[in-house]
Parts: C-alpha cells; structure tokens; sequence
C-alpha cells in the first residue's frame, strides 16, 4: 500500500471516528438501584399509588392508634389556637383564594425590595386601594393579625382615589392630617416587617441562636437555613458560601460539642453556592461545586453537627445524588453521620432514592441524615411539565397520592436503622400520629418549619408530651432576603386545602381533617387530579402537545445521542425537489458554523432560469390538491407532525449541525414545527373547512428558524388547498430537503410541494413570477419592501404575508425581582446567539434599581458557556456565518466609541474556526444610539427616571417596529399603562420574551414588524385562503362597536342623496356594524398553568377609502366608524362632501397616497402607479384591502397577545388553592 493510500484511509477512518462519536453528552448509570430511579422519573401515576398504598398498608389497630392520637392534637391545637402567633393566625384570616391573599404576597414580596419612595406609594395604591381589609378586622384572637390588617386596612382606605372622610374616624384623619403617604407606607412595612420577624428566627445567625434559647429548654432543636435566592453569579455564589462558613463556625461553637443529633445543625441549599447548579453543567458542579460542599462538611464534621443538603427543583435531583455518591465515600468524611440529604414524598421516585441512599450509606459504613418532606416546588414542576411537552408529572398531581407516598417511604427510612437517622418534616397531624406509631423503639426526630405549625409540636416535645425531640426549620436572614422564602410557604401553607389552614378552620370537621390517606387515595384509584391533563393533553381535544425531551433525564440523554449520532453518519446531499428535469449549479459543502472542519453534507442550488417551470408544474397540481376534502389534508398535517416526532433526533442533529442550535434550541425548533401541523390541521377542519384556495404560494423562510418557521409556512398554505413552491434560506439546505422529504412520505403530492434550493437571486425570480398568488415571507424589513415592490407592479392582488423584525424592548421598574430579571434577560438576548427576531434587543431600567440589576446581568453572563452547541453545557452557540458575524463585530466596534460601558464575554478556544459572536452588553447614552435592529447576541441598556416612562415608551414606539415587548413590574396600574401605549405584537410580563408558542401566543407583529396575521393565530389560513369575510374566532369577551360613531352616522344617513332602498341597505349595515367588530374583543388561550395568554386587537387610527359609489363608501365609512377607525378620502370622493359632519370620523386629503396610513380599503381596482407608489414609500408596507365586494372590517384589524406569567410573586395561587 502505498503512503498516499494509507493516509487516504487514515483520514476516512479519523471522519468515520469524528462522525460516531460527535455527540457524547449522556452518562452511563451502572448502579442498578440509580437507574431505577430513573426508570420511575414520570412513572404512571395510578401505577405508583397502588405500589405506595401497599408500601404503606396499615392494619386496622394501627389506623385506630393514628386516628386516637391525632384528634387529641387537633383539638388541643383547636383549644389553644388564642395562642396561635404568626402564620397559623395569619392563614385563617387570608385565605389564598381572596383577593386580599394576593394583594398580600406581592406586596410583601416586592415592597421591601423597592428602594424609590414613588414606586413604593404607586404600589401601596395599586395592591391596597381595592382589598377587602375591614372584613379581616377583629376575627383573629391573635395581636398579630389584627395588626398586620389595620395597616393594610388604613392603607387601603387612604390610598383609594376619593377616600370616603366620613367613614374614617377623627383620629385617622389627624393622622392623615400629620402624616399622609409616608405614614401609610410606614404603617404598611410595619405589617410586612412583623410578618418577616414571624418567618425568621434571626437576621443574622447570632441573633437566630439567641432567639432560639427559649424553645431549646422546651426540646426543640434547630437547623438553620441561609436565606438568599439562588446565586446567578459567581460573586452571590462566594457570598452565600462565606455565609454558611460562618454560620457552621457560630453553630459549632454554640453546640459545644453537643453532637450531630443532640445540637443545632444547618441545611444548604446548593443553587446558593453556584451559579449554574444543573444537569448541563454536570462537569463544571463535579469541578467547582463539589469541592465547596465537601469544604463544608468538613467544618461540619470538625464541630460534628449536622449539614443537611436541602432538595430543589426535580430536573436537579440526580445530580445531587452523585455529589452525595462523592461525599459519602469520601474517606475524609469517613464516620462523621452529620451528613443529611432532603427527600421530597412528592415525587415519583422519592422510594427509590431512599433504597439507593440506603445502599449508599452501608456501602461506605456510614449512617445518613434523612429528611423527608413533602415537597416545596410542586406548582412550578406542573408547569414545567407542561411547558416542556413531558410524558407525565415527575410528582404526585394530587395531595393525598403525595401523602401516602410519605408514609411508604416513612416505612422505608424507619427498616433501614443501621443506615439511616430519619427526620420527618410535617404539620399535618395524621402524618405525624402515624409516623410516632411507626418508630416506637426506633431513633428518629421529627421537624417542622419556623412559623409554622409549632401549635402543632408543642403537644409532641418535651418528656411531659410525646417526648421526641424536634427540629425547627429555620430561615435566618434580612427582611428582604426573606420574601421569596415567605411567599413559597405562604401559598404552599395557606392554600385552602393544606393541612396548616384547615387545622385551625372549625368549619372543617375533625373526621375530614383525619381522613386516612390510604382511604382516600383507595377512593381516588390513584388517578391523576383531573384539573390538570397531562402535559402532552394540554389543549384537549383539539391537537396534542408537541414531543418534549427531558435533558436531565439519563436515558433519554442516552437514548437521543445514540440516535443522534446514528443519524450524523449519514451522507447528506440535497437538492431541489421538484416535478421533471431541472438545471442546478454545482453542489457545495455544507459546513457547520460552531466548526468548519465539520462538512454536514453537500447542497446545489437550482438556476434560476428554471423557476418559471417549476412554477408551470405547481399551476397544474392545483385544482386536484384544493379538491380534497378538508379532512383529508388535516390528516396529512398530522402525519407530518408525527413523522417530525419520530424522526426529532435526526432532525435535532440538522438543527445544531447546520444552523448552529444548542441542544435546547433544537428541541424547541422540531415542537414548534409539530404544533404548526398540529394547529392547522385544526383549524382547516374548523374555521377554514368552507374557504377556498388561492392557488400557487411561494413560501421563503429564513436560517434562524429552519425547521419551524419553514414548516409553518408551508403546511398553513398546504392546509387550505394551496400549492406551495418552499424556498428556505441558502444557509439551511439540508434541513429543509429533509423536512421536505419527510412531508412527501406523509402523503404530500410531490407536484403539491416542491422544494426549490438556491441563493437570493431565485427568490428574486419566484416573487417575480406572474403565475404565483402570492408569497409567504419571514425575513428583513428590506427584502420585505421588495418582494412587495416586485408584487405591486402586477395588475391584481396578490397575497403578502411578512413577518420582519423587530427593535424589541423590555421596561422593568424597581418593583421587579433582580434575579427573575437576570434570567429572563439573558434568556431573551442571548439564547439563540439573539437570532430570533423576538430577542431582546433594548433593556430599559429604572435608575433606582439599574446598578444593581445591571452588575448582576454581566456577572450572570460571565458563567455562561459559549461553544460548539453539540454539547449539552453549551449555552451559546455560533452566529449562522461569516457575513453575519462581520456585521455584528462592526456593530460591536462602532458602539464601544459611542457606549457609556459595555462588557462581553469570552469566546471558547477555537473560537477561530467558527462564527462565534461574543455576547455583549452596552450601556447607551440615549436611545438614539441605536439606530437599526441589530441579529445577534447584544444587548443595549439604557436606564429611565420613574417621571419619564412616557417619553421612554415613545422613544421606543418611534423607531417603527412592533414586534415583541417585555415589562417586569408588580404594579399592575404601571403593566396596564404600558400595555396601552407600547407599539408590540407580542407583549411578554414578568417573564421573558421569547420562545412564543403556537396557538397559545400567536406571534407576529405590525409597522416595520411585518403585515400580520399572526403565526399560529386564527387568522393566518383565512388569510391564505379565499372567502369574502373573515370568521371570528371564539371570543372570551365580544367586540364593542363605536356606538356613538354609528348613531351620528345613522343620522348623517337620513340626509344622503338616496333611495329608500339604499338607504334600507344602509341600515343593515349599520346593524352589521355594531356586531361584527373585534373592538375591545379578547381571546383567551388555553396554555400552561402559571400563564394567562390572551389574543387582543387594534386598529390602524386612519384607513384610505379608495373609489367607490357613494352607498359603497357610505356602507364601507359605517364599517369603519363601528370600529373606531377613521376613514381618510380623496378631496374629490363622493364622502369628501360630508367630512364637517363628522370630522372625527373622516379625513380628507388632496394626495392620500403619501398620507400617514398603513392600509387601503379599495372599493374599486387601485391603479397599479398607485399600488406602486404605496410600495416605494419609506416605513411600513401599506396592505391593501380588495372591498370590492364590501369591507370586511375583520382584516384591517392588527392582532395583539399578551403573556402574563402570573406566578412572578412566587407561586401559583390558583393551583395551589386548586385542592384535589
């Protein structure tokens, strides 16, 4: 063999290697006990009770002794309930499901966190004026409600806009007289600040020992907990560490050398002493996170009490059980028992978790603290679920499952002695009976939370009681840090169906109070709670939620890198896909952008002197195609939408390859693609069953969005019987030839849809062709004014639908949480490298707060991972080529002369053979700054005065875009005002800003942002397809004509010119009018729990009415008017005579054309020297309305969603209050 043949081999076998093993982000789980605990991630809930139910069986002598023992504590918790403090008080008065009980919680959570007096008053008013406070007064035997009440009760009395004086009594008037808003403010952070001293045993660890001396004589012990929210950066990270330092140090000192179970001990929370504690960034915890932690079990051992690592979110619990694998066996902790570990009942695997914990510790001749609890994140892991597209829940979906799987896996703690010392965390009595009946003779402590329940345990400690020690939960920290802390246990303690409340509730009988579980949950037959369907049958009926992967679940990381790297062998080579023989250029290599050594396959474009062939051949396949019944192409989408979900990985692995996506991206790229087929496939069935085809659609999509945006094109046009020419991006072939291929098997006529590869120029070729009915387009604003330029030269109408880009911003004031902040802006700007039209381009925030959230912003983008996005702890990934990242990295240069600041971040070592963008931040001087919309990962801040919101809106209203918009603020006065005056298609509140979801936030925008409809809305097929009125979807609230506008045209109309005929016809206009309007119209859409996603519309403030007769006009001017809008004619059109009458209702102009309009209502054939003079003009397109049949008012309308995550103050309040 020769040199040369030998190295050919080499490097065939180095591709071959390269290729198999591109992927490698899974671990492999040998221990069998961990992968049963992974088995049984989202285990079928009826399957896991009735094991739990057995797990947990009781006999008849045992059910009587837990019944006997718990009626005793309640009705001495019931007799002694004047002495109830805090909480137990606080929760009869407000229960959760009242108006009050929320004003509460995000007062409480944004109040003491707002350093500006302004937005302090503003709050007070907003959350206070409308409460029901009075009815609160004087129920409570305990001062401390009473207090908190009367501060919330003269607030809410003083703050209302006209407080009624006769009603306040003289001595609230002096008061008000002295003191007004300041003394109203004081009297509220006085309520707030007793309810933080009721939470918090000490603000600082010395005063929470001090504090706790009283009930240590009583019995009780404590385990300390840090307050703090989890770190975002690496700074918060070094404090919280230092903090549990010290704390170790005071505590051990303190305890003297009273031992592990005798003494005080702490609880760390791991996401405070990390920034990026996740599955993802597996390797970086196991280097960085594992060391600190075993730093502090070491000065816990040193002093030898107690360190418990509390349980979080369920997407983290493996990989804390491998952090516990490393300490546990770690020799230098050998023999020290003060390592604990929290297990929550509520989740599906909490049994397995304690078998391999158990095995654990024997393995290592250790012994265990384990704490049971039920579970503190249960709404939020349902919505995650949810939103993710998950096969089921990882926890219980009904209270009572959870508690039988407490007292199974009780048991289970309870048999495993030599392993194992047990704390059980309840207030529920029956629990807590049942748990002292299980562990006679047995050593075990039980515990409760600061606040909460001690009315409960102090019939349990002490010799005198049931004599078993326990432990207190117990926050230490500032008011402030205390807030999201208090607001989880709040709602998770207040909820009317939680035990903490009902306790004390005399309307709830003893007998339902102590109902078994067992009973009940043999009553259920572990059937999931039927308010919450399962996450893949969120939207009922109608479709099924799109195919989710769960990445932090072990055999679905393995499952999905070995498809994926089975489909990365192959040999990729796309080509048009058309009917009969074409011309193409030759093939070039599809290179990946994250490393251009990577050749993902070979692509060649088609010569665009072939298009008018193509176009020939879709023109024959129309009528057949349109033919089908409307069942029968649903069908086909569906199949589509299922061919997508067997194929994801091998589609997942196109999306990073050769578009650059993150793991995550590209999961969400293929769901997005399946709900499109998904949704229109419905509404074909549906709204469009009656509607018409237009004929041939050319479908042009971009690279950023190579799978969905590109399926969502072509299926909508599929769906109402058209035939599409697809055109994708010359950056994403491959995928798009995939996409293609795929939708042909699903039973797609190949003549139906044809996929036509090439550069600019062929694109320019096909929105030129005559033959097309029109073109579908997602894009730049200046390829969209030419393809509209190119379709205005024609004599007819035909369709553009554009959806552009966007100068997208988010206002957040200083009522917002900073972190939640960080996370939805660094979520909104940088995933995707910022290249989604959606992402977050301007941050604006008021300067009261803006140092603070902004230093936290560039410590939160120093931990993030630029980097080949085939790796799972890559958090961004490469820019889409060469020519993008030039454009950014001059946009970079020129800002850092003009920018007040700027910081970016580093690029990865081979950064070189790549197009990566280092993600950047500028602080701006002045909106100005900014001049056009910018693709990729930079952010521009800028920071406001609370007095200048206004001018900030309209400085962002004037750069044109309307595409989406972010406000993060508790205030719901300052959200509504935003809402009204922001220019935004899709506005996002309290969360970020992208990620829209088919359906749910129907997305697209107006002005420089494209033509509408919305993508994934009810209007996007009614669009495509031809019928002479649009159909209204289901409202939530009808529209509201403009019924003063009508009755003064009813008027007007006595006096025209007409014939009774006419003006009968008139008439009934006018009663048309009045009801087809979606004026002040709302949808509400069905999504995920936590979320409140309504569909709004505007209208466009002046039309041009062009042509027409004078009852043509009249009717057309009716139309208008019932919606609010007002019609501008030419000075010689037959209304023109009547615009004194109603000037506000009518304009008129001796050159329209050049007027500030965005859409002509045309009653006769526009001229096309007119349609093209309307194409050539600077701005938005004018869309131009055929009326020639009649207006149909529906179509000027411009769609407005809105997405409010309404769980920002902590929780879900309605899931929680839900009950079983």
């Amino acid at each position: 063999m020769t040199d040369k043949h030998f190295n050919h081999n080499l490097i065939n076998l180095y591709k071959g290697l390269r290729k198999k093993i591109m992927f490698a982000f899974a671990q492999t789980q040998t221990n069998p006990l961990r992968q049963a605990i992974t088995a049984a991630y989202r285990r079928d809930e009826e399957e896991a009770v009735a094991d739990m139910l057995q797990r947990a069986a009781m006999s008849a002598e045992e059910k009587q002794a837990a019944d006997q023992l718990a009626r005793s504590l309640v009705k001495k918790v019931r007799a002694d309930r004047s002495k109830a403090s805090g909480v137990d008080a606080l929760m009869q008065e407000f229960t959760l499901s009242s108006e009050e009980g929320v004003a509460l919680m995000c007062l409480a959570e944004a109040l003491l966190r707002i350093p500006d007096k302004e937005t302090r008053d503003k709050l007070i008013q907003d959350k206070l004026a409308d409460g029901d406070w009075k009815r609160h007064l004087g129920r409570s035997p305990s001062m401390f409600v009473n207090a908190a009440a009367w501060g919330l009760l003269i607030t809410g009395k003083l703050t209302q806009d006209k407080p009624n004086e006769e009603a306040l009594s003289g001595s609230l008037s002096r008061l008000l007289g002295k003191g007004g808003a300041p003394l109203i403010r004081a009297g509220v952070d006085a309520a707030m600040r007793m309810l933080g001293k009721q939470f918090v045993t000490g603000q600082t660890i010395e005063e929470a020992l001090a504090n706790g001396k009283e009930r240590e004589k009583m019995g009780y012990r404590f385990s300390f907990d840090m307050l703090g929210e989890a770190a975002m950066t690496e700074a918060d990270a070094q404090r919280y560490y230092n903090d549990y330092v010290q704390a170790i140090h005071a505590i051990g000192k303190d305890a003297n050398g009273a031992g592990v179970y005798e003494g005080n001990g702490i609880s760390v929370k791991l996401s405070a002493i990390h920034p990026r504690y996740s599955r993802a960034q597996h390797e970086r915890v196991m280097k960085e996170l594992l060391p600190r932690l075993k730093e502090l079990f070491l000065l816990a051992k040193q002093y030898n009490i107690g360190l418990n690592i509390d349980a979080e979110e369920a997407n983290r619990l493996e990989l804390s059980l491998d952090l516990m694998e490393a300490l546990v066996s770690d020799p230098d902790l050998a023999g020290f028992h003060g390592i604990g570990f929290v297990v929550q009942a509520y989740q599906k695997r909490c049994p397995f978790v304690i078998d391999y914990l158990v095995d654990l510790a024997r393995r290592n001749n250790q012994k265990l603290m384990i704490r049971l609890v039920k579970g503190a994140y249960w709404d939020s892991e349902i919505k995650w679920a949810q939103v993710d597209g998950m096969n089921g829940y990882p926890v219980y979906t009904r209270k009572v499952h959870t508690d039988v799987s407490y007292l199974a896996c009780a048991r289970k703690l309870l048999e495993a002695q030599d392993a194992v010392f047990p704390q059980f965390a309840t207030h529920n009595a029956y629990t807590l009976a049942c748990i002292y009946n299980f562990g006679k003779g047995k050593d075990f402590e039980h515990q409760c939370l600061h606040g909460m329940g001690e009315t409960l345990y102090d019939q349990v400690v002490g010799e005198q009681n049931l004599g078993r020690r326990v432990r207190v939960y117990a926050p230490v920290g500032t008011h402030e840090t205390l807030l999201a802390y208090l607001v989880r246990r709040l709602l998770e303690n207040g909820a009317n169906s939680s035990f903490v409340n009902q306790i004390v509730d005399e309307h709830v009988s003893v007998d339902a109070l102590l109902k078994c579980p067992l009973d009940a949950a043999a009553e259920t037959g572990g059937k999931p709670n039927a308010i919450l369907p399962l996450p893949r049958h969120l939207y009922g009926d109608a479709r099924l939620n799109s195919q989710g992967f769960d990445l932090s679940n072990e055999t679905v990381l393995n499952d999905l890198q070995a498809a994926m790297n089975k489909a990365a062998e192959k040999d990729y080579q796309a080509k048009s896909l058309v009917v009969g023989r074409i011309k193409n250029e030759t093939a070039h290599e599809v290179r990946n952008p994250a490393n251009h050594d990577d050749v993902v396959g070979n692509a060649a474009f088609v010569q665009a002197a072939e298009v008018d062939k193509i176009v020939a051949n879709a023109k024959k396949a129309e009528a057949e195609w349109a033919q089908k019944q409307p069942a029968q192409r649903a069908e086909i989408l569906r199949n589509i939408a299922d061919l997508y979900e067997r194929h994801a990985p091998e589609l997942m692995m196109l999306a990073v390859r050769e578009a650059g996506k993150t793991l995550n991206n590209a999961i969400a790229e293929v769901r997005e693609a399946v709900d499109f087929c998904r949704y229109y496939a419905n509404e074909c069935e549906t709204t469009c069953a009656e509607r018409q085809a237009l004929g041939t659609l050319v479908a042009i999509s971009p690279w950023n969005f190579p799978l969905a945006i590109f399926t969502g094109e072509v299926v909508a046009a599929l769906a109402v019987g058209n035939t599409v020419i697809a055109k994708p991006a010359e950056q994403t072939s491959l995928i798009a030839h995939r996409a293609v291929q795929l939708m042909h098997e699903a039973g797609v006529p190949e003549e139906v849809l044809q996929l036509v590869l090439g550069a600019g120029d062929v694109g320019a070729a096909l929105t030129k062709n005559l033959n097309i009915n029109g073109v579908i387009f997602t894009g730049s604003t200046e390829v969209a004014k030419l393809i509209n330029q190119s379709l205005s030269a024609r004599e007819d109408l035909p369709v553009l639908i554009a959806e552009t880009g966007g100068q997208n911003a988010m206002i957040v004031d200083s009522t917002a949480l900073a972190e939640q902040v960080c996370a939805d802006v660094l979520a909104s700007a940088f995933d995707s490298a910022g290249q989604r039209c959606s992402a977050l381009r301007i941050l604006c925030v008021q300067e009261d707060v803006a140092d603070r959230m902004v230093n936290m912003i560039r410590g939160a983008m120093d931990e993030l991972r630029v980097g080949n996005p085939a790796e799972l702890n890559t958090d961004i990934g490469p820019v889409i080529d060469a020519e993008a990242q030039a454009n950014l990295q001059s946009h970079i240069d020129r800002m850092k002369g003009i920018a007040k600041s700027s910081h970016q971040i580093r690029l990865p070592e081979n950064a070189d053979n790549a197009t990566f963008i280092a993600p950047t931040l500028f602080e701006l001087n002045n909106l100005n700054d900014l001049q056009r919309e910018v693709f990729g990962p930079i952010l521009h801040v800028i920071r406001y005065r609370a007095d200048e919101l206004d001018q900030l809106i309209d400085q962002i209203n004037a750069k044109g875009y309307a595409l989406t918009g972010g406000i993060h603020s508790r205030i719901d006065g300052t959200v509504e005002h935003i809402r009204r005056r922001i220019e935004a298609g899709n506005l996002y509140v309290n969360r970020n800003i992208v990620g829209a979801v088919v359906g749910v936030q129907p997305f697209g925008g107006h002005g420089l942002s494209g033509t509408g409809p919305k993508a994934g809305g009810p209007f996007y097929l009614q669009r495509l397809s031809r019928l002479d009125s649009w159909r209204t979807p289901p409202l939530t609230r009808s529209g509201q004509a403009d019924e003063d506008a009508l009755n003064r045209l009813q008027t007007l109309l006595q006096s025209l010119p007409l014939t009774q005929e006419q003006k009968l016809d008139l008439a009934g206009s006018l009663g048309r009018a009045r009801v087809h309007t979606l004026r002040q119209a709302e949808q509400v859409l069905r999504g995920p729990t936590g979320e409140h996603n309504v569909l709004g519309w505007q209208v466009p403030k002046r039309v041009w009415l062009y042509g027409g007769s004078l009852p043509q006009a009249f009717a057309a001017w009716i139309e208008l008017a019932g919606s609010g809008i007002t019609a501008l004619v030419d000075s010689q059109h037959p209304l023109a005579a009547y615009a004194s009458e109603a000037p506000d209702l009518l304009e008129t102009s001796a050159a329209p054309a050049s007027a500030d309009i965005s859409h002509v209502v045309a009653l006769e054939e526009l001229p096309v020297e007119i349609k093209q003079a309307l194409a050539g003009r600077d701005g938005a397109l004018v869309r131009i309305i055929n009326a020639q049949n009649g207006v149909d008012v529906l179509q000027l309308f411009e769609e407005t969603s809105c997405s409010i995550n309404t769980t920002a103050a902590g929780g879900n309040a309605h899931l929680m209050a839900a009950g079983d």
